[in-house]
């Protein structure tokens, strides 16, 4: 980048928010995906929607690219900057503008932790759902940006369930305001919903307007354990079918029980092939109704074991073991490459078998945990990056588990986006119309290529630009994202 270019940045943002120094570049050269990174040319903490205006303008004029940045945790490279790229961090936006209790709806700047904003709302008798494992730490744009999940996606849905409005810089630095609080609104094309999961492709997040439900009053919290993954299987499809909808119905391995319990040491039954954490929530004597049928059809499905949290600290305690699944894992190398594949409900049995499969088959240590409720399973791979081989392996047995999600019915991510690491995969899913088509309308409102360039797909060479850390881990690179 031309120094005349980085001084007009300077002066938009100001010295105190600019910087170029060597050691920030690396600390902003990569997120939570692993032998992936690029060094971004600066990065700017505007103050401003008038500033970060001013930086997309002269990016269209001076042909650099932004990248914003929320807190980096994203799973896919989102966040990592491409070629003659500057990093545009909003995770100093971190103000609640409002909560209003009348509406049921919260204003948010860009910034804010998620997990902020729930405290928050809680305090009021409200209740925000999406619950991303990053929730201590990620922000809501980024959760807008990649469409987050969470624990609690199977009753409650995803982060744009409660997205009703949004303000953005354009790639033309133009400020676009869209929806509001209305709870009917269907004048015009739906922008909200093109916004929401694009990756920061499609324009910068400033303001975030979400929707607040009421605060379930009870919430019941059980544990079962089993001696065969495909009964675990069997009894998440038996307490859907039993008209139960948990609002958190999640599954770990014999490897990610261990794992976390020598993390968390919380009791988590080691010996068990499987576990299912179950919970239920709402309002008066229906959310007992619902333990029960749900207790009814863990056992019916050979559970060994079935354990009800004595009270909400318990409760607590299991599901922050559950949240800590990550970390956990990650203890064991020192790569850790974390997917999320996802398949109909009724296909997570063979789903999870063939993660096994492509396990055994490469000679990989893998843990499996995820959403068992909603079919999203996060198969995690542990590896030594500096070994070609191993990593070789990876990512052929991935190649296997999202061909074989697909096969399925089912999807290459269900929450932690495309990016870089996925995009090889994406026409196999929306095929090469809907490949185009995306192209089409990434052109239409983004004609210089200037925000977040070759993230889910690419228009221009420079998308192909963040490389990872190792040579072993370039030649990979290069097989698995080539130009397309």
């Amino acid at each position: 980048m031309d120094a005349s270019v980085k001084s007009k940045l300077r002066e938009i943002v100001g010295a105190a928010n600019y910087s170029d120094a060597e050691e920030d570049r690396i600390v902003y050269a990569y997120d939570g995906v692993p032998m992936i990174e690029n060094a971004p040319e600066a990065i700017l903490f505007p103050e401003t929607t008038e500033q970060i205006a001013e930086i997309v303008t002269l990016a269209n004029d001076a042909d650099f690219a932004v990248t914003p940045r929320g807190a980096g945790t994203g799973l896919s490279g989102g966040s990592i900057p491409s070629k003659n790229a500057v990093v545009l961090a909003t995770n100093t936006w971190n103000k609640i503008l409002e909560i209003d209790a009348e509406n049921m709806t919260a204003t948010v700047q860009t910034g804010v932790v998620t997990a902020q904003l729930m405290n928050e709302v809680e305090k009021i008798g409200l209740f925000y759902p999406p619950d991303p494992g990053s929730m201590n730490v990620c922000t809501i744009g980024g959760n807008v940006a990649e469409n987050a999940g969470g624990l609690r996606g199977l009753k409650y849905g995803v982060t744009k369930n409660y997205v009703m409005g949004l303000e953005m810089v354009t790639a033309t630095g133009e400020t676009l305001r869209m929806g509001g609080k209305n709870v009917k609104d269907v004048a015009g094309y739906n922008l909200k919903e093109f916004a929401i999961g694009s990756e920061g492709t499609f324009g910068v997040f400033t303001e975030i307007l979400l929707k607040l439900v009421p605060k379930p009053q009870k919430i019941i919290t059980m544990t079962a354990s089993f001696d065969k993954l495909v009964d675990a299987g069997k009894a998440v499809a038996d307490i859907i079918a039993a008209h139960v909808i948990p609002c958190t119905m999640e599954f770990l391995d014999k490897t990610t029980i261990q794992s976390v319990e020598d993390y968390a040491k919380v009791g988590l039954p080691t010996g068990a092939e499987a576990m299912l954490l179950v919970e239920v929530d709402g309002f008066g004597s229906a959310v007992e109704d619902d333990a029960e049928k749900a207790m009814a059809a863990l056992k019916k499905n050979g559970a060994s074991e079935v354990i009800r949290a004595r009270d909400a600290a318990e409760a607590d305690r299991i599901k922050t073991a559950r949240r800590s699944a990550f970390s956990a894992l990650a203890r064991q190398k020192p790569t850790t490459i974390l997917e999320d594949a996802t398949v109909p409900r009724s296909a997570l049995p063979e789903m999870i078998e063939a993660c096994q499969a492509a396990a055994r088959k490469h000679d990989l240590f893998f843990g499996n945990f995820g959403h068992a409720g909603d079919g999203n399973l996060h198969p995690t791979c542990l590896i030594d990056e500096r070994n070609a081989d191993e990593v070789e392996r990876a990512h052929k047995a991935f190649d296997e588990i999202y061909d074989k999600a697909i096969a399925l019915g089912g999807t290459i991510t269900g929450e932690h986006g495309v990016g870089l690491a996925k995009k090889k995969f994406l026409e196999q899913v929306v095929g090469p119309v809907g490949v185009k088509t995306m192209q089409a309308i990434k052109r239409a409102i983004d004609p210089n290529d200037v925000l977040n360039p070759g993230k889910m797909f690419s228009l221009a060479p420079r998308c192909e630009s963040p490389l990872p850390r190792t040579q072993a881990g370039v030649e990979a690179f290069e097989e698995r994202f080539p130009a397309n």
